[in-house]
């Protein structure tokens, strides 16, 4: 179920979803539209509320209208009435894996609590393996002798084109650093693989320094040290607990972007606030759109529209207070009054 909004543009797919989604990505766009940026937008109504009406969470029908865009924004999914997972495996993930968007990509900056001085780092997430493929299985469920498998799945090409984008971000970024987060220790097949990769792929870019962090070290660091931080890549499973803490330590879930990105564009790649659907919040006018707006700018740089993706990041530099609509307002002004 598709509502197309035709104007000369990039074409995107915009998916409300649920809860406070269809708020922040309305001042998201209302911000893009500031801008000067034109989009043909083609809306979908996905998520919570659209399965528990009909059903439908992701068929294969939309799946390839999807396909035919150039971005998809999404603003948040889930419902308290929709049984956990379903909708984050049959819809999310099905996305991640169908579109092969295997770059998860947020970028973190601003002053944790404690410090004075500011970060700015990136974490570069697997985006399509791990343990989020769903290998495994369970024997005897609900006994005493229940055993439950859930296996990390690991390919020597999803790792290496993961690890080669971390190392050309560093490249293009003044600290030219990149650490690897993993638990080689431990996971000394998965990690070795990704150990051993990182250390082949950084034979060919010997402007960029590296260091390892077992993954336990870097949520330590991240609290106490960010600014060691310049790009990090990690594995799916990390790269999900990581970013939730990069979040933490950055201003809160609220200003958190993500992008998830298929670098060859071989299909659309998508962007979406870091943030939940909140629904106790839903329709009160409260939620902060900062996330929505920060994850357009990603969208606007992945479709080669650098100037303006740079307008809406310096726009929301300095706090805005008030209403959803209201903070969507003042960012779109300050955009208007750069331009």
């Amino acid at each position: 179920m598709a509502t197309n909004n035709s104007v000369a543009g990039h074409r995107v797919a915009v998916i409300g979803g649920d809860g406070i989604g269809p708020e922040v990505l309305a001042e998201a766009l209302k911000v893009i539209g500031a801008t000067g940026v034109k989009l043909a937008t083609t809306n979908f109504d996905l998520g919570g509320a659209r399965y528990l009406r009909d059903g439908e969470v992701l068929s294969d029908a939309t799946l390839a209208e999807l396909r035919k865009f150039d971005a998809i924004l999404l603003g948040a999914v889930g419902t308290p009435d929709v049984p956990p997972g379903l909708i984050e495996r049959g819809l999310l993930l099905k996305m991640r894996f169908e579109l092969d968007l295997y770059i998860n990509r947020r970028p973190f900056s601003g002053t944790a609590p404690g410090h004075t001085k500011p970060h700015d780092f990136v974490v570069i997430r697997e985006n399509t393996e791990g343990p989020y493929v769903g290998e495994g299985g369970v024997l005897r469920r609900g006994t005493l002798d229940e055993v439950a498998t859930q296996g990390s799945v690991n390919t020597a090409k999803g790792v290496e084109r993961c690890v080669r984008y971390a190392f050309e971000l560093a490249r293009t970024r003044s600290r030219k650093h990149l650490t690897l987060v993993h638990k080689t220790n431990v996971l000394t097949f998965a990690g070795d693989l990704w150990q051993r990769t990182f250390d082949r792929v950084g034979k060919e870019f010997t402007d960029v320094a590296t260091a390892y962090n077992h993954v336990d070290a870097a949520c330590i660091y991240f609290v106490q040290d960010p600014h060691r931080y310049d790009v990090i890549v990690t594995d799916n499973l990390f790269g999900d607990i990581l970013t939730d803490l990069g979040g933490a330590v950055s201003g809160g879930i609220g200003v958190a972007s993500s992008a998830n990105l298929n670098p060859t564009r071989s299909g659309p790649s998508m962007f979406e606030p870091v943030h939940g659907s909140a629904p106790d919040i839903a329709g009160k006018g409260v939620a902060n759109p900062v996330a929505a707006i920060l994850s357009a700018a990603h969208m606007l740089e992945f479709l080669g529209e650098t100037k303006a993706a740079a307008m809406l990041r310096d726009a929301c530099v300095e706090p805005v207070s008030g209403s959803t609509v209201a903070v969507g307002d003042e960012i779109a002004r300050r955009v208007k009054a750069n331009i």
